[in-house]
């Protein structure tokens, strides 16, 4: 016999995963307005749930889903799929600080501001290119799993299903690589399963999470740096229509590809983290068919390095700074702000509070006052969640596009892999 209680969960579970997320979105932001900061904090435990799950499944869904796609290809394909991701990052974060300077200049942000009681931030060190290419290779593989390392969990990953793809081709060990190869086809079959079950409770997490930002930023700090707010938003949608045309260039279907990428893009919006909503993202790849051996490498590896959305937020934020400081940009400044904020971008990853970091390394190359960062402080959840959104998106359009690219040679690279089964609620 049906209880209310079981009819209602069916209800829930029965209905598509990004109705929920966004009906989420919505009351999250509709509570956090009317229950202001003691909701908000009477609600963090399960948005901290749902970061805690995401993050649980991280380190065995990129670890499986690229030492599986490894087996299914072959190695010599890698090498040209990272060439053309790479390639694409660096690009699409160039195009994202031109989309960005040229939106702001157009619209002018902070102009009649000052700096008077902007006060001072505390800005992280940034480590640099160099480190951020020596640490691709962890000391020590412990720790680089317990870190929730990206770059390493890839390092590893690929290391380890090239050895295992060596293996299977090997006269003498060639039947314990195919035993090998099939434990892990079974623990990467264990993982969907796994996150299917965690799909549930993303609609629950985000409401929390998007309850406590809306309580904790409020009407005053939207109304007192609005037009910062408004400008980066309308750079973002300008972003995204370049993602179209992208899509529409190489024959990716557009609806088909917002279809999956909706449920991600909702999710880093309201969580805010690009690598917390990895396991969407790559849950988003397998439902576009796109093969493992390609979305297991490119999207791990753009969740550290590929922030067109934080591109983006560096130009706007130099222009604001600029205006309030008020020494309008030159053309030559522009230029250097585009070289720099490109490279910084990628020397950045990982870091802990990375849009500060970025935002005043790149003031410190142009000369604009280090002071506007404080200001930009107090709208960054309000900026942070859009860019998120928009760097998850920037890293499914490129692996999309890529895989076009690649034509029928895709398979090679990964095989087909667009069964969700065990993973799409």
């Amino acid at each position: 016999m049906s209880t209310p209680l079981t009819s209602l969960w069916r209800g829930y579970r029965d209905a598509s995963l990004i109705l929920r997320v966004t009906v989420a979105l919505v009351l999250g932001a509709a509570v956090g307005l009317v229950g202001g900061p003691a909701v908000g904090e009477a609600l963090a435990p399960l948005g901290e749930l749902l970061m805690r799950l995401l993050k649980f499944i991280i380190l065995p869904i990129v670890l499986f889903t690229l030492m599986a796609g490894i087996n299914q290809g072959r190695a010599g394909s890698l090498g040209r799929i990272g060439r053309k991701v790479f390639l694409y990052y660096l690009a699409t974060s160039a195009l994202a600080i031109v989309v960005g300077l040229a939106v702001a200049s157009l619209l002018s942000p902070g102009e009649g501001m000052t700096l008077e009681g902007a006060g001072s931030v505390s800005v992280p060190e940034n480590p640099g290119i160099l480190s951020v290419v020596l640490g691709i290779v962890p000391t020590n593989i412990v720790e680089a799993f317990a870190g929730q390392d990206l770059l390493g969990i890839i390092f590893t990953a690929l290391v380890f299903g090239l050895a295992v793809a060596q293996l299977r081709r090997s006269e003498t060990h060639g039947e314990l690589g195919e035993r090998l190869a099939g434990l892990i086809e079974a623990l990467n079959a264990v993982t969907l399963k796994v996150m299917g079950g965690i799909l549930h409770v993303v609609p629950v997490g985000v409401f929390a999470i998007v309850a406590g930002t809306v309580a904790e930023q409020g009407v005053g700090t939207l109304l007192s740096l609005g037009d910062m707010v408004v400008v980066l938003y309308v750079a973002l949608g300008v972003q995204l229509l370049v993602y179209l045309g992208l899509l529409k260039g190489f024959g990716v279907p557009a609806r088909a590809f917002f279809r999956e990428a909706r449920t991600p893009m909702a999710t880093a919006f309201a969580t805010q983290s690009s690598s917390g909503t990895l396991p969407l993202t790559l849950d988003a790849a397998r439902g576009l068919g796109l093969p493992r051996g390609l979305y297991g490498f490119s999207l791990p590896l753009g969740a550290t390095l590929n922030m067109d959305g934080a591109a983006i937020r560096i130009a706007i934020s130099a222009v604001f700074a600029a205006n309030v400081a008020g020494a309008p940009l030159d053309l030559a400044s522009m230029a250097q702000i585009v070289v720099v904020g490109t490279l910084i971008s990628v020397g950045t990853a990982g870091v802990p509070g990375a849009g500060i970091v970025m935002i005043a390394t790149v003031f410190a190359q142009v000369g604009l006052p280090i002071e506007a960062v404080a200001l930009l402080t107090a709208i960054d959840a309000l900026v942070g969640m859009g860019c998120t959104a928009l760097n998850v998106t920037g890293d499914l359009v490129g692996s999309a596009v890529i895989g076009r690219s690649e034509g029928e040679r895709i398979a090679e690279v990964g095989g087909e892999d667009a069964s969700t089964e065990g993973s799409r609620a």
